[in-house]
């Protein structure tokens, strides 16, 4: 790039304006010798239009299906040499060091000092104090020069922000009781209830699990998977922008971390579980997501993702970077389960209106909405909408989506918000999220009760894993059959009593529970035509 293009016309990277955070303030530059990376999201190299042409996205069982592979999904949909070749010039141009180049992840990550950044993305960082603590933020846009306009889809790193939260929620009690004598359960409690298909461990089988912060403990899942008479699980830590396992106490991010594992490998315990640690930001979330889906090494077939936030908190570009993320997952036969939130149709905002936690909205992802389960054995006797004073399900109408295709045909309501738009309805399916009903689990060596829609994705994605092994392809993206042929087959447990606030549960799909919780060994039977 020659020193005529710094000075070149620039251009917003469009969605990529940010404001900042409610009861925040900027406190002074941030220094300008502070090192930082950024990973910027370039175009792919065919238009995502070809992509969304593949079998892998219509209303076709698995066998029926056709699944790119990770290389032919880099060699057809990956970032162009040419395309990461100009931005590598304006990085120089800009004296940015290149740290990483992944044509797969269509992603180049730059690292530079706070002044070099604001010169290159044209904008001004600043130190920022909130009731969370500080972080590097920004607002306005982010630019670059004219001739990457078309090439530049997102920059990621600038903003440091935490950008998510973990949708786990502890019960009152901390006493781990025997086999359903305080109301809760063992994931393999649960599995049982669900019906989930029997004699299958998940063997062959990788299930990511996406954390952005916390950690575990090995002495603590031993522990635990001896105690439920388990083989203990293969679980390995993968390192994503500096993320690392670190457990901290029991009441921090661990709980969510402990969740996930021990739902997940309770379900599908001869699966490998991955874990990604990143930072709490959109880059590290987007990062996190992207590089476990291009991992050639452990393959995941299913990822698991307990961590959102209301649409309103995000920035378009991250929305629309993950969502195309999730779209590739679907390409590649990666199933996606997501937590819908745990503030019912508010989703923890205080403007009075009705909001969907992303990215379960995205319209590529499983979203997991949460029931309230009562059971007598292994019979269940009651199941309604979680909505307690601990919080409730999330659930309703994106103002950011629009309706997808495969709902078309669903009962989605108009959004509760003025206006009453249509737009892609969460969630799609549910399971047992009321804390009061909820998961045994260990964390920092302690037994807990824990629930909220955080358990419902693991739950889901061991389930997915288990249907994997059996039918020796994966299901990939469900949400075109739910809604399609296998919509109206009694298999799934529909919940009709309840609300979330602004939305009510009903017989068939509702914008509480989807289609409801699952009937495990039926879904599979019909997976398998």
């Amino acid at each position: 790039m020659s020193a005529s293009t710094i000075s070149s016309p620039r251009v917003v990277v469009p969605g990529s304006e940010k404001t900042n955070v409610p009861d925040s303030h900027a406190v002074g530059p941030s220094p300008g010798d502070e090192r930082l990376e950024v990973t910027i999201r370039l175009r792919p190299k065919t238009s995502l239009q070809s992509l969304a042409s593949t079998s892998a996205l219509d209303d076709l069982l698995p066998q029926e299906r056709t699944y790119l592979s990770r290389e032919a999904y880099t060699a057809e949909h990956g970032a162009d040499p040419q395309d990461i070749a100009k931005v590598e010039a304006f990085a120089q141009a800009h004296s940015l060091k290149v740290v990483e180049v992944s044509a797969a992840r269509r992603s180049v990550v730059l690292a530079g000092t706070v002044a070099t950044m604001s010169a290159a993305f044209g904008v001004s960082l600043q130190q920022v104090e909130h009731p969370g603590g500080t972080y590097r933020g920004r607002t306005g846009a982010v630019t670059v020069p004219a001739d990457l306009a078309d090439i530049v889809e997102g920059v990621f790193g600038l903003d440091d922000r935490p950008q998510a939260k973990p949708h786990f929620v502890r019960s009152r009690s901390t006493a781990v009781a025997p086999a359903q004598a305080n109301g809760s359960f063992t994931p393999t409690q649960l599995a049982k209830l669900y019906n989930f298909p029997a004699g299958l461990d998940g063997t062959g089988q990788c299930i990511a699990l996406i954390e952005l912060d916390g950690g575990f403990r090995p002495a603590d899942i031993k522990t635990y998977f001896t105690g439920l008479g388990l083989p203990v699980p293969h679980v390995k830590a993968i390192r994503v922008d500096g993320g690392k396992n670190h457990p901290t106490t029991p009441e921090g991010p661990d709980g969510e971390v402990m969740l996930d594992i021990e739902v997940a490998a309770a379900v599908a315990p001869k699966a490998t579980i991955a874990v990604y640690f990143a930072p709490n930001t959109s880059q590290g979330f987007l990062d996190a997501v992207t590089t476990a889906l291009h991992d050639r090494a452990n393959k995941p077939s299913v990822i698991s993702i307990s961590w959102g936030n209301p649409e309103s908190k995000w920035t378009l570009q991250s929305m629309q970077q993950l969502d195309q993320a999730f779209q590739t997952a679907a390409a590649l036969g990666v199933t996606i389960c997501v937590a819908s939130g745990d503030n019912g149709a508010g989703d923890g905002e205080t403007d009075g209106r009705a909001h969907v936690d992303f990215p379960a909205s995205s319209s590529f992802a499983l979203a997991c909405g949460g029931t309230k389960l009562t059971a007598s054995g292994n019979t269940i006797t009651k199941e309604a909408v979680w909505n307690s004073p601990r919080g409730a399900t999330g659930g309703g109408v994106s103002d950011t989506f629009p309706l997808p295709g495969y709902q078309a045909s669903a009962p989605v309501p108009p959004s509760a918000n003025p206006g009453g738009h249509i737009g892609r309805g969460v969630p799609d399916v549910a399971g047992d999220a009321d804390p009061a009903t909820g998961y045994h689990v260990r964390v920092d060596g302690q037994n807990f009760v824990i629930g909220g829609t955080s358990a419902v994705a693991p739950l889901w994605a061991g389930l997915v894993a288990l249907m994997n092994q059996k039918l020796k392809k994966p299901v990939g993206f469900l949400n075109p059959l739910l809604y399609g042929s296998l919509a109206g087959k009694n298999l799934f447990l529909d919940i009709t009593a309840g609300n979330n606030g602004a939305y009510s549960a009903k017989a068939g799909w509702d914008a509480c529970t989807g289609w409801g919780s699952p009937k495990g060994a039926d879904l599979l039977k019909a997976l398998g035509g």
